[in-house]
């Protein structure tokens, strides 16, 4: 094994404050929903839109930093197919089979996460922050977007789902390295331990 720096501090700010927030998000929102009530419905209406608010300068900023740096082609669907990754986390990594894809600085995400994260920047967020923004201002919408507020609060709640969904796996999916915290700590430390290039890989 041979460590290597993976992640800029950028990186690890956005990754640790999006956690955060959609956590966050997801506690205020079920309350708003009316799933629980542990906050009063106003107290949690109005913290829930502030942190919409944040998420979306947070989100725009990165998409700044991600254009700057050349960064964004880290999502960038792979020619290689997702199959032998997917087999890897429904069978192979129970086996003890290699990784089927080998992390570097210039390529981070496997296959399959190359998907998934793509989705969340080009879909399940951009959804949530369109109908939150829309629900917000509905009274200026309305006049020139014909949607019900019962429909917009039915998509946000979609996505919002999805979004928690999401979350779900990714947790899980970071158990899924070389140990069960190696993923976590490099997201805390930036470095990561990778095989090298004698260590047998899946191609």
């Amino acid at each position: 094994m041979k460590k290597i720096r993976l992640y800029s501090g950028f990186e690890r700010f956005w990754h640790w404050a999006q956690a955060l927030i959609i956590i966050a998000l997801a506690f205020t929102g079920f309350c708003v929903h009316g799933t629980y009530r542990i906050n009063p419905f106003e107290q949690a209406y109005q913290l829930h839109r502030t942190l919409g608010f944040v998420l979306v300068g947070l989100f725009i900023f990165a998409i700044f930093w991600h254009l700057t740096t050349g960064q964004w082609k880290q999502y960038l669907p792979h020619r290689q197919k997702i199959s032998r990754q997917i087999r890897y986390y429904t069978w192979g990594m129970f086996r003890n089979e290699p990784h089927p894809y080998k992390k570097s600085e210039l390529s981070k995400l496997n296959p399959l996460q190359r998907i998934t994260y793509l989705g969340f920047l080009v879909l399940i967020f951009p959804v949530l922050a369109t109908t939150g923004l829309m629900t917000i201002y509905y009274d200026q919408v309305k006049l020139w977007f014909p949607i019900k507020l019962e429909t917009l609060a039915l998509i946000h709640t979609i996505g919002a789902f999805l979004l928690v969904t999401f979350f779900i796996v990714h947790v899980y999916m970071t158990t899924t390295g070389h140990t069960v915290f190696s993923n976590i700590m490099a997201m805390i430390t930036g470095s990561e331990e990778i095989p090298t290039e004698d260590d047998p890989v899946v191609v």
